[in-house]
């Protein structure tokens, strides 16, 4: 009786060429670090200090900015890795957390982005719901306490599958699966990408084609309040898309190509090589979202961005008086 894992038609053993690696991710990811860290400890710091009077939209913030703010710390290990040519000598359950770290943080910030625009879309379209006003703060707390459940749940298959390897005589941290398992591993991934960033991403794109419509039927509105939730809104909105445009979609488009064609057995060592290379080039651009979120954070809170201009006039002519004197 043969084995069903015999039955499979055997995989190609290709040889990927990813010398690319060693000069792209090292850059980016360390321009990631040295602006993502800072910028999320300052939001962390900023949202907690004033933690007393917390809106719902700076807890789901500082969830954001916290999620960010693990993942940037992973980084230096990849870099000195890619640096490295790819060599990985951390061990298998670092490997692991590491890929974890990152899909984690990834759909995080995809899940807490549209809890953001939903509690934005309420505001602008449903301003006189009750609903949303009951709980407040202890029903936002809920909504993340759930939202990093799912984002466990939905991330943990990467503790099975992310393992390390030996290739060209040294051993490297496998990103998605070790390559013999990329049939076993395309169902999850789809599924991760279809309930990670599919469905988030659709729910924000209806909610912004309402929002988009309500704030524009309204017309240009007298009142200065209602000039500042307007901009307030278009602001959040340009930042979302701008942060899906860049980090988001081109990442999922290319890993569900990568997917398809890793575990195809007619797809040949060629055209595997050929979407790595695209695929693993938009990589380090899904990492850029832990230097655009705070970004967000800035642009759409009003009294953040006053006390940031407060603080640079302060220097600025602390600065000249320094000059003269």
């Amino acid at each position: 009786m043969t084995d069903e894992t015999d039955s499979k038609p055997a995989l190609p053993v290709c040889q990927y060429e990813e010398d690319f690696k060693r000069f792209l991710l090292p850059p980016v990811y360390s321009l990631v670090f040295i602006l993502g860290l800072p910028l999320n400890f300052i939001v962390i710091l900023r949202i907690w200090r004033s933690r007393k009077a917390l809106t719902r939209t700076q807890i789901y913030m500082l969830n954001l900015a916290v999620a960010d703010f693990l993942y940037v710390c992973s980084l230096p290990l990849l870099i000195y890795n890619y640096a490295s040519n790819d060599y990985w000598p951390f061990g298998g359950i670092v490997c692991r957390l590491v890929r974890f770290q990152f899909y984690s943080n990834l759909h995080g910030s995809i899940f807490f982005l549209t809890c953001i625009s939903f509690q934005r879309y309420m505001g602008i379209c449903h301003p006189l719901a009750l609903w949303p006003k009951h709980g407040g703060r202890r029903t936002a707390w809920m909504v993340c306490a759930g939202v990093w459940v799912a984002v466990a749940i939905l991330c943990a298959p990467t503790f099975e599958f992310a393992d390390i390897g030996l290739q060209r005589n040294r051993t490297v941290c496998y990103d998605l699966s070790q390559p013999h398992r990329a049939q076993d591993y395309f169902p999850y991934g789809i599924a991760l990408t279809c309930l990670g960033f599919l469905v988030p991403f659709v729910v924000i794109v209806v909610l912004y084609y309402k929002m988009a419509r309500v704030l524009w039927s309204r017309g240009e509105a007298g009142e200065a309040m209602a000039m500042e939730r307007k901009n307030k809104a278009v602001r959040m909105i340009i930042i979302v898309m701008l942060v899906f445009a860049i980090s988001f979609l081109p990442f999922h488009l290319t890993k569900t190509l990568y997917l398809q064609v890793r575990s195809l057995t007619t797809a040949t060592c060629s055209l595997r090589n050929t979407v790595a290379v695209v695929y693993k080039s938009t990589r380090p651009f899904a990492s850029i979202n832990s230097v655009l979120d705070p970004i967000l954070f800035y642009f759409t809170q009003r009294k953040y961005r006053r006390s940031t201009k407060s603080l640079l006039l302060k220097i600025t002519s602390l600065r000249d008086k320094t000059s003269k004197a």
